[in-house]
């Protein structure tokens, strides 16, 4: 229990500082920009083209798929079962900048979703990896700078990602 407190502690260490920097109103209006590309329908767009153009029997389209049909469920999983609350509800006299989709802060489901496209993406387009990585870690820094998640929520969403698209391609291999 006293690991999890050093880790909530050094948390809203972080995500304090955060928003105390000078450019904090500027990364906002960029943060809302980014964190939207992150929403999901990108992503089911990205599907649904590979999938007609490739069809379903493509390795890749089924990785897809299996990630999606993994991700998702653990995600719920792991954001009702650790209950952590976001920072507005954990923090006194803060509000966020956004009204978050859901009650809880852990893991980030959109850095995680982010972070599984990108590994896949970047797996079929091997020169696309790190640009796509760049623009995964930008929607986690988003949700931090606006204000709905903690730094360990997207370093975890983060994992979380990266392991089921990986854990995919494997299993479709």
């Amino acid at each position: 229990m006293k690991l999890l407190y050093s880790i909530h502690k050094c948390d809203v260490f972080m995500f304090t500082w955060l928003l105390k920097v000078r450019l904090h109103d500027s990364l906002t209006k960029v943060g809302r920009v980014v964190s939207k590309t992150g929403d999901g329908q990108l992503y089911v767009l990205i599907f649904t083209l590979t999938a007609w153009q490739l069809g379903f029997e493509n390795t890749f389209v089924q990785a897809m798929l299996l990630a999606f049909l993994i991700e998702r469920p653990v995600y719920f999983v792991l954001k009702n079962g650790f209950k952590r609350n976001r920072p507005q509800a954990a923090l006194e006299n803060f509000r966020s900048s956004i009204i978050p989709s859901d009650q809880f802060s852990f893991p980030s489901g959109h850095t995680s979703a982010a972070f599984m496209m990108a590994t896949l993406l970047g797996y079929s387009v091997p020169e696309l990896l790190i640009p796509l990585y760049c623009w995964s870690a930008l929607v986690g820094f988003s949700r931090i700078v606006l204000g709905v998640h903690f730094p360990t929520d997207t370093l975890i969403g983060a994992l979380l990602g990266i392991c089921t698209a990986l854990f995919s391609l494997a299993v479709v291999a």
